[in-house]
């Protein structure tokens, strides 16, 4: 095997080893509660380290047997897996980049306003199609029962630090004013029209506010944290492919230079 090959291959077995975190990443955001009632968030980067994994198979075998044809064909579709790879990471960005989170006086948590995230990011996951299955999912699910198991007092709740979804979901706006009584218990407001979210409050724990748009906005803010992060894996991915190209493409035109000599 010549040493351009040599190169090409021992590169790809490299990348081929790291496409396996990725794809773990991926089944472990699958796994996460929060994650639990949006199913297809993190299917995206599994797909992603299952494209690596197969992009990676393919130059390690074209250059061990040093078949020319596939690693042109790995060439090709490495160069338009960063060129996806981009235009993913600036939709992206244009589609989580709007925050709806806003901070509470006397607050450690923030609350969320669902007009402030993208208008796309609406549409498409908290629409009545979608919102129906999400909202009978957060019903069953722990997300906001297991607050009650902790036990907190009125001081160690406004001093905590829950999630979007707790804080959008499981307890009334602050601006309402209702008393608290535990987590997911909340009585006797004194501003029941500061919020059209005031009225929608119920405590049935069937119900809640799952059905107010501070709910909609806690689903949205959970769904953005978690996209930063997943972005962090699509970087990570899309400067790997630039490193392989250029490797690979540099390696490809040296065997090219050899074989024409012959």
């Amino acid at each position: 095997m010549a040493v351009s090959n040599n190169i090409i291959a021992t590169v790809n077995f490299i990348a081929l080893i790291c496409s396996i975190p990725i794809i773990f990443t991926g089944i472990w955001l699958a796994s996460k509660p929060d994650n639990h009632c949006i199913r297809s968030l993190p299917w995206p980067i599994v797909f992603i380290g299952i494209l690596f994994l197969l992009l990676a198979l393919t130059g390690f075998i074209g250059a061990y047997y040093n078949k020319q044809g596939l690693l042109a064909l790995y060439l090709f579709c490495n160069a338009a897996l960063i060129v996806t790879g981009i235009i993913l990471l600036i939709l992206a960005y244009i589609v989580t980049h709007p925050s709806g989170a806003y901070a509470v006086p006397g607050r450690e948590y923030d609350e969320y306003r669902y007009m402030g995230y993208s208008e796309w990011l609406r549409d498409h996951i908290t629409d009545p199609e979608n919102w129906g299955s999400i909202k009978a999912c957060l019903a069953s699910s722990s997300i906001c029962k297991k607050m009650v198991w902790d036990s907190y007092s009125a001081p160690q709740f406004f001093a905590s630090r829950i999630s979007s979804l707790q804080s959008g979901c499981c307890k009334p706006p602050t601006v309402c004013g209702y008393q608290y009584v535990n987590p997911i218990t909340w009585i006797n407001p004194t501003n029941p029209m500061g919020d059209v979210d005031c009225i929608l409050w119920n405590n049935d724990p069937n119900q809640l506010c799952y059905n107010c748009d501070s709910c909609k906005a806690g689903v949205l803010g959970n769904l953005r944290k978690e996209w930063k992060e997943a972005n962090i894996i699509l970087i990570i991915a899309v400067i790997a492919l630039i490193c392989l190209y250029l490797i690979a493409f540099s390696a490809f035109k040296n065997t090219q230079k050899t074989e024409s000599k012959k």
